[in-house]
């Protein structure tokens, strides 16, 4: 018997990186995984691994509301999905600004509202929100509008933790540093002008361990606090970042 056997987790953008560590993980506890991407070729992946998949843009409202019909209650919900936007204000456009906030924020009350009603039907759940260090408890250079909008994810998470805390609804966000996966690549080769050497070099310097995070180690903390092994914490954000935040 795994930690969350009986349990059933839905994971947005569970393709890649955390979001398919975590889903991965879940299973490996017992959970029925409904992964969910908008990558048809890494959701495969996934299903050849006995996970159930479904292609989803959680950008678009009817298909949120469609999904969540479609796979009903959940006992756990890890909005995932993100962007990593570079660059300061001024070279945030409206456009720029208005994809972020779409992805990293509206997405993640989309689907949330969507799925939260039958969540308190059943008797609650636990809902996990992945924020990031670079919000409202560091700034990183070159991080505006991705900074803004994890910050508001902060803010989200303890909201709803807080509305729902009687009702057996734990939110807890996910606050992770510098996570050795694959879409940093684009942003090591951005932050090296097109030499992903030099750019890695330049993350590298922020790391008081001397090395990156893996997405497993991330999702460790996915299945903590998907289980009852973490069912007196709720309204948290937890700083997994090897220490750049605090050392």
């Amino acid at each position: 018997m795994g930690r969350l056997s009986g349990k059933k987790a839905f994971v947005t953008a569970a393709g890649q990186g955390i979001g398919r560590a975590s889903a991965l993980a879940m299973a490996r506890e017992g959970a029925h995984v409904v992964a969910t991407d908008i990558n048809a070729e890494t959701l495969a992946t996934l299903a050849d691994e006995g996970l159930e998949t479904h292609l989803l843009d959680v950008r678009k409202p009817d298909a949120v509301a469609a999904m969540a019909a479609q796979v009903g209650t959940v006992d756990i919900l890890f909005n995932c999905a993100g962007y990593v936007a570079h660059g300061t204000i001024l070279d945030c456009d409206e456009e720029q600004w208005a994809f972020s906030v779409d992805l990293n924020m509206t997405a993640m009350y989309r689907v949330t509202r969507a799925f939260l009603p039958a969540m308190l039907a059943n008797g609650g759940g636990s809902i996990i929100n992945m924020s990031s260090v670079a919000s409202s408890i560091i700034a990183a250079p070159n991080r505006y509008v991705y900074g803004a909008t994890k910050a508001a994810v902060i803010g989200m998470t303890k909201a709803i933790a807080a509305d729902f805390i009687t009702q057996g609804i734990r939110c807890n966000a996910i606050c992770p540093g510098t996570i050795d996966s694959p879409s940093l690549e684009q942003r090591m080769r951005a932050l090296g002008g097109g030499d992903y050497e030099k750019g890695r070099a330049e993350f590298m310097k922020r790391q008081p361990m001397g090395r990156m995070g893996t997405p497993d180690e991330i999702a460790n903390l996915v299945v903590y606090l998907a289980s009852d092994d973490s069912s007196l914490t709720t309204g948290a954000a937890h700083v997994i970042d090897g220490g750049w935040s605090n050392v």
